[in-house]
């Protein structure tokens, strides 16, 4: 499963991988918050966007290196 999102995230270009930072961005801010509130249903989903976040910033730094 890791294979295949590195792989679309490797396929986006630069617009559309500084959204998707953005996105994801704003999703950890929303778990963290729910986490402080005690509202937060999933724990696991804040792994998983700390991980696609890396995955996009990787894309990001290759992109800008190649």
């Amino acid at each position: 499963m890791a294979k295949t999102k590195a792989k679309t995230t490797s396929e986006l270009s630069s617009d559309e991988l500084q959204l998707r930072l953005k996105e994801l961005k704003q999703e950890a801010l929303n778990l963290r918050l729910q986490r402080a509130t005690g509202t937060l249903e999933n724990p696991a989903r804040i792994k998983q966007v700390r991980r696609e976040t890396a995955q996009v910033l990787t894309a990001v730094t290759a992109k800008s290196l190649a």
